[in-house]
This record gives C-alpha cells, sequence and structure tokens, in this order.
C-alpha cells in the first residue's frame, strides 16, 4: 500500500493506519529529515529478521538502529550518561544525527551490539515522530539504499513502492526525500566521535 500522508499536518488517522500494520509485525517505508527508512517493531523478532533479509544483512552484522520519539523514550532504552552527552543531544536533537549511546536492558538482544551499544535517532520529521508517539515505543530504522551506482539513496517514494511493494507492507509517501544520509556520531566514549559526516553538522 502506498499511503499519502501531509508532512506538516499528519492525519490521525493514516497515522493510525501505520500504527496498527506496526503492532501487527508489519514492515513500514517511511520519510525521516534525511533518506526514506524502513522499519519495524523492536520488539518483533520476525520482522526484525525480515528487514535484515531485506536489506540484504546478516542480523549479527546489521547496523540497525531507533527511531525515539523524544527524550525521554531516548532515556528508557540507554544507559546514564554524562552531561557533555546530554548537552550535545540537546542541541542537536531532533535532527538529522545517527548517536550511538550505552545501551540498557530494554534493548532487545537483537540488537546489542558486541560492544552493548545502541544507535538513536529522533528525526526531524512530523510523520515520523507521531507514528512513534502513538506506536508507544521505537521503531527500527535502516536506511534504503538504491542499487544505482550512482544514487545511493532513492528519493521518489513512488519509486521507493515500485520497488518494494512486494516486501514491505505500506510505503508512506511523504513528499521527496534526501539523498544524503544522517550524520552518526559515537557518544560512548570521552569526546564526540563522528563515524560518518552525512547531513548535519554537529552542534556542539
Amino acid at each position: 500500500m502506498l499511503l499519502k500522508i501531509h508532512p506538516a499536518n499528519p492525519a490521525q488517522r493514516s497515522v493510525g493506519k501505520v500504527v496498527d500494520i506496526l503492532h501487527e509485525g508489519g514492515i513500514v517505508i517511511y520519510p525521516t529529515d534525511t533518506v526514506y527508512g524502513l522499519g519495524c517493531d523492536i520488539f518483533n523478532q520476525k520482522a526484525v529478521e525480515k528487514v535484515a533479509r531485506i536489506k540484504g544483512v546478516k542480523l549479527k552484522d546489521a547496523n540497525f538502529s531507533f527511531i525515539c520519539h523524544d527524550f525521554s523514550q531516548l532515556s528508557d532504552y540507554t544507559r546514564p550518561f554524562g552531561s557533555m552527552q546530554f548537552k550535545l543531544l540537546k542541541r542537536n536533537l531532533p535532527g538529522p544525527f545517527t548517536f550511538i549511546l550505552p545501551a540498557n536492558n530494554n534493548v532487545p538482544k537483537l540488537f546489542k551490539s558486541k560492544k552493548k551499544t545502541v544507535g538513536i535517532r529522533i528525526p526531524d520529521n512530523s510523520i515520523i515522530l507521531e507514528i512513534v508517539r502513538n506506536f508507544g515505543h521505537p521503531i527500527l530504522t535502516t536506511s534504503i539504499h538504491d542499487e544505482d551506482e550512482v544514487i545511493d539513496y532513492t528519493t521518489d517514494p513512488e519509486l521507493i513502492f515500485e520497488k518494494f511493494k512486494s516486501q514491505v507492507d505500506v510505503v508512506i509517501n511523504g513528499g521527496y526525500g534526501n539523498n544524503t544520509p544522517s550524520t552518526v556520531v559515537d557518544l560512548t566514549g570521552d569526546q564526540p566521535l563522528i563515524l560518518r559526516q552525512g547531513m548535519g553538522d554537529l552542534q556542539y
């Protein structure tokens, strides 16, 4: 299903449809403030395994992150961190960043890296934030790559739908996406470490 949702004012009925699909273990493609993402319920193992298959990666090697709705949800899945980390998160979220943080025991075992960390996103995008807020806990997120050698990411939701319609339950059309991924910042050490420079310049 291709579902159009207004980016500035997401209709609750449409948001509710997507939430129902997630509760049923469905796979969703949605807009963020960077590239279009592919996701599911973090607690549904079958759905998580399906996302890994769609991406063509082994689950143990996958770098999946979570989309959280806000800071209180973020702190439900991370171990306590210091004032440097807190300031950086406050200055840069919502925004086009993935922050690597120490994971706590609420993070499903599927996602725990050997380092016991978790990637967290709070994108500046009303559609996905409303979906996650209504859903009640984070969803898994991973970028949709294009097989084209020139373009890394597909930006047109209708083309995304054509490509993935047999593999996912819904593609949300929230307008054109960007073709630059998020900036990935490791906050597990004493100083922030940029692992990938994407959209967004980190505000210190």
